[in-house]
């Protein structure tokens, strides 16, 4: 056993998730992760895709969402000994050249020798040239941002990214119940472990657009919905620990 766990989320995911398995099976990646495929009752054939390939995989047999797929991963990677986790998306978009450098970056100390906690991998520190994103979305990512800032003091470029290396301290603390959004863990998130003292840091990373399947915030309505429903959870954890001193 790695100690490593590269923890994937899939929802009828069968088209993609075949060549990203069979990539993350390279040398340089299998012998530092273990894989865990969270397939959250697919339609498709996304489970049996996965078994074929020899990796593991839990199966649920309701759909659980995005969040709670996560959640279950991290005490997964408890209950086996795992030191780190890295989690990355089903469909394509995040290169696993991402993954030794995400890795490197966990188990790294800086010049004050501070190791990280939770390693963000960034579609935008060098702007938004290099990855094309519609008009809506920019403007969320920006929103977050902004208030990341302003509750915590921190820059975050990609709150919203879904490529992160976590130490078992941050897995373990979102895996426990209370402590970890069900359905859609991102900026608040940050802002929660940024409070809390957890230390986070971002690095550049490759990243793809979808060349498959449907974004869980595709259309007009739904980024809307999102980016509302984020901002409100961002402030609200943001009053919790600060006024009510919460120690989630």
């Amino acid at each position: 056993m790695n100690k490593a766990l590269i923890i994937i989320p899939a929802y009828n995911e069968g088209i993609t998730i075949g060549n990203l398995l069979d990539r993350l099976k390279e040398p340089d990646i299998s012998s530092i992760a273990d894989i865990l495929v969270m397939n959250d009752a697919s339609k498709d054939n996304t489970g049996e895709v996965v078994r074929s390939k020899g990796i593991q995989v839990v199966d649920n047999i309701y759909n659980l969402g995005y969040g709670s797929g996560l959640q279950l991963g991290y005490k997964y990677a408890v209950s086996h000994g795992y030191e780190y986790v890295i989690q990355m998306d089903a469909d394509g978009q995040h290169d696993i050249c991402n993954i030794p450098e995400i890795y490197k970056a966990l188990t790294t100390a800086d010049k004050d020798g501070n190791i990280p906690d939770i390693v963000l991998g960034s579609r935008f520190i060098n702007g938004w040239k290099d990855y094309p994103t519609s008009l809506l979305k920019k403007i969320a990512y920006k929103l977050f941002g902004f208030l990341i800032m302003l509750g915590t003091r921190k820059k975050i470029t990609d709150p919203t990214t879904g490529l992160q290396g976590l130490n078992r301290k941050a897995f373990s603390h979102y895996s426990r119940y209370g402590n970890f959004d069900d359905k859609y863990p991102d900026a608040n998130m940050l802002m929660q472990m940024l409070l809390l003292r957890f230390n986070v840091v971002e690095i550049r990373a490759l990243m793809h657009t979808r060349k498959s399947g449907v974004s869980m915030h595709s259309g007009i309505i739904k980024p809307m919905i999102y980016m509302f429903r984020m901002s409100v959870s961002i402030i609200a954890v943001w009053i919790r620990i600060k006024l009510f001193k919460e120690q989630i």
